[in-house]
C-alpha cells in the first residue's frame, strides 16, 4: 500500500468505511487485558520471548490503527494527513516484520502466546471522533511506548540479546515521529476549532481512556514529539485522584 501510494497508483479517494474490526490471524488467542497471564520479572528466555511477543502484538495493532485512521478519517483531512499515516503504517509493518524475525530466532512466532485486545477496543471507542482517536492512540498509548521501551532495550542488552535490543531501539526512535504526527494533527484540529489543545486533550482522555497515565514519563522524547509536560502531567494527577 505504501509503495503504491508513493508511486501515485493509489488514488486519494474514499468509497466506503472500514470494518469495525480488521482481519486477523486465528492465533494469538485474544483475551481481556485483565485475563492476561502475568509476565514474571527477570531475564529468562521465556520472559524475553513473552516480551517480544507482546511488542509484536502492539505493532500488528499499530499497522491496523494507521490504516484505519486513513480509511475512516482521511476524506475529511488534507492529503498530507494520509501521507503521514501511510508512512506510519509502513513503519509499523517493518517493525512487526523485524520482531517476527527475532521471535523466530528465539524459537517462537507471533501467535505462540495469548494477547489482549485492549488496543483495538480503544480504536472502536474512538471510531466516530478523530480528535479522540488522536488523543488516545498516538498521544496516550503510543506515548507510553516512549516511556517504557528504553528500559526494555536495557533489559535485552543486559541479557546479552543485542539483536533484539537493536530492534527495540529502532522502534523507539521511529515511534517518536509517530507520536509527533498524532500531536501535530491534534493541534491542527484544535486550531481549526479554536480550542485550547491542552485542555481539549485532557477532556478527551478523561472521557475515552479507562486507565491511568503511569509515571515516570520520558519527558525528553515526549517533548521532541511536540507534547510538553503541561499536556499530560496535570492529567496524570487528575486520573490518580479519580
Amino acid at each position: 500500500v505504501a509503495a503504491a501510494w508513493r508511486a501515485g497508483t493509489l488514488a486519494f479517494a474514499f468509497t466506503t468505511q472500514p470494518p469495525i474490526r480488521p482481519a486477523r490471524p486465528d492465533q494469538p488467542v485474544l483475551l481481556l487485558p485483565g485475563a492476561m497471564p502475568k509476565r514474571r520479572k527477570g531475564g529468562t528466555d521465556a520472559n524475553r520471548r513473552a516480551l517480544l511477543h507482546a511488542v509484536a502484538h502492539i505493532e500488528l495493532n499499530a499497522i491496523d490503527l494507521a490504516f484505519d485512521i486513513v480509511a475512516r478519517f482521511g476524506a475529511q483531512m488534507p492529503r498530507s494527513f494520509t501521507d503521514d499515516w501511510i508512512q506510519v503504517g509502513d513503519d509499523e509493518a517493518r517493525h512487526f516484520t523485524m520482531l517476527g524475525s527475532r521471535l523466530k530466532a528465539v524459537d517462537s512466532f507471533y501467535g505462540d502466546l495469548p494477547a489482549h485486545d485492549g488496543l483495538w477496543q480503544s480504536a472502536q471507542d474512538t471510531s466516530a471522533d478523530l480528535a479522540a482517536r488522536l488523543a488516545i492512540v498516538p498521544m496516550v498509548l503510543e506515548a507510553r511506548g516512549l516511556d517504557v521501551t528504553p528500559r526494555m532495550v536495557d533489559q535485552f542488552r543486559g541479557a546479552g540479546d543485542s539483536a533484539s535490543a537493536e530492534v527495540l531501539q529502532t522502534i523507539y526512535e521511529e515511534e517518536v515521529a509517530h507520536v509527533a504526527a498524532g500531536t501535530r494533527w491534534f493541534k491542527y484540529l484544535a486550531k481549526k476549532q479554536s480550542r485550547d489543545a491542552e485542555v481539549w486533550f485532557q477532556e478527551l482522555v478523561r472521557e475515552y481512556f479507562n486507565g491511568q497515565l503511569r509515571k515516570p514519563f520520558n519527558k525528553p522524547a515526549r517533548s521532541k514529539a511536540g507534547m510538553p509536560v503541561s499536556f499530560y502531567e496535570p492529567l496524570a494527577e487528575m486520573l490518580e485522584g479519580n
